[in-house]
């Protein structure tokens, strides 16, 4: 079968029939942004979350028997407010979703404290990827280093980036900051030039400065870690001084269809890095039409649930139900712990044949999660737009790791003995 059917999830559910019938809930809550600079991003991620939970709960009554409370705690993207929300959801919450590089280095040491895992797919602090120093935090599928090496590995396969310019047009935020150490590695490595050009949060949506640079340095490619309205107006820029769209490329964060519709056919040619893709034949989007969809349960629309954020949104709270899933079956319990549920994200053996049956076809790479290995090293495809839609153009892309295993374990030491005392995960062998 394609994906899982009533009979396996009754037989699941019968085996956590004790513990069930005295649990309540499994309270995962979202620091969501649904309002603020970066809410037309965060919108259809979140959509795209509580989609999947809520479909999960009217088609199998939670997981594993119980059901899930999402909640959500808006942030507006402040680090402030995401502080706030973490103290406020702490106490009940099996996981704190952070959904900012910003709160996610803020919760981190607090997370040792009060042991709450951390999940941040695809952004938060790189060097969380080191299971055994950052025992609490997850990064899984694919992290920022992850992504910079593989935008890297990416041009070098179409020429040698000896001698040649990349300009880094990135937010001015830990977001944004985060790949620095490996890109300046690696430009020493393969000798290109990197041009590091910040966008201020009150210039993302007038850029012709950090473009009148551009024009200046003429960089052989430009290499985007955007977000929100940064995004928009960067793609807008470069259709404007005619920057040819095909040597622009873009983290996973800058890859929104909205943004590119924007401009339509003249974003013909951007790229960007991702380890989700929409497919609207998946089994997991008919299941999300009947049970969420066609019962008027989301807040989603037709077009962005075609989109890469919507898609990626589903992949994001797939991967937190089968850490509970994994955790659930660990333990024997239902109603897990936090403790628990951090055993199962680092247990996560994401198959080709365990995406199939789930029914998530198609939409994200195979990965698989271990104590020391808290990101799973998916990898992705490159996507570039076609004037419409995001399209693959790459084929299964996975991260060099080998090549900055030592600066991860540099940049760890460095966090951990800032913040001693900072305990490490003795059991876990590297």
């Amino acid at each position: 079968m394609k994906h899982v059917t009533k009979l396996a999830i009754a037989a699941v559910v019968a085996g956590f029939t004790a513990s069930a019938a005295m649990a309540q809930e499994l309270y995962t809550p979202n620091l969501s942004y649904r309002t603020g600079p970066f809410a037309a991003t965060g919108i259809p991620l979140m959509n795209g979350q509580a989609d999947y939970m809520t479909m999960l709960n009217a088609r199998d009554g939670g997981i594993g028997g119980v059901m899930v409370n999402f909640d959500e705690c808006e942030t507006g993207y402040s680090t402030e407010k995401g502080a706030e929300c973490y103290e406020k959801t702490k106490d009940k919450a099996l996981v704190t979703q952070p959904w900012s590089t910003g709160i996610t280095l803020q919760v981190l040491p607090k997370t040792n404290i009060d042991e709450i895992p951390i999940l941040a797919p695809g952004y938060g602090f790189s060097p969380m990827m080191d299971g055994k120093t950052f025992q609490w935090a997850f990064n899984t599928p694919a992290g920022y280093w992850d992504a910079a090496d593989m935008i890297v590995q990416y041009l070098e396969g179409m020429e040698s980036l000896d001698g040649k310019k990349i300009a880094f047009l990135h937010l001015d935020h830990p977001y944004g900051k985060e790949p620095i150490p490996l890109f300046e590695q690696m430009a020493a490595d393969k000798g290109f030039d990197l041009v590091p050009i910040p966008v201020g949060l009150k210039e993302m949506q007038n850029q012709s400065a950090q473009w009148l640079q551009i024009r200046r340095e003429r960089p052989d490619y430009v290499v985007m870690w955007g977000w929100g309205a940064m995004n928009a107006g960067a793609i807008t820029e470069a259709v404007k001084t005619k920057f040819p769209m095909e040597n622009m490329l873009g983290v996973w964060w800058a890859g929104h269809d909205a943004d590119l519709r924007i401009v339509g056919e003249d974003g013909k040619g951007y790229k960007s890095i991702s380890w989700s893709f929409p497919n609207p034949d998946a089994p997991v989007m008919a299941d999300i039409k009947t049970h969420v969809v066609d019962t008027g349960k989301t807040q989603s629309n037709a077009e962005e649930m075609s989109g890469v954020f919507y898609s990626r949104g589903i992949i994001i709270s797939a991967i937190l139900a089968e850490g509970i899933r994994v955790a659930q079956e660990h333990t024997g319990n239902a109603e897990i712990t936090a403790a628990d549920l951090r055993w199962g994200l680092e247990n996560i053996d994401m198959t080709e044949e365990r995406i199939a049956e789930l029914g998530l076809d198609g939409m994200v790479p195979p990965f698989k999660t271990s104590c020391s290995d808290h990101t799973g090293k998916s990898g992705g495809w490159m996507l570039e737009w076609d004037g419409e839609k995001f399209v693959k153009v790459s084929d299964h892309l996975t991260p060099n790791t080998d090549a900055y295993t030592d600066l991860v374990a540099a940049k760890a030491k460095e966090y951990a003995d800032a913040n001693a005392p900072w305990p490490v995960n003795e059991d876990c062998g590297m």
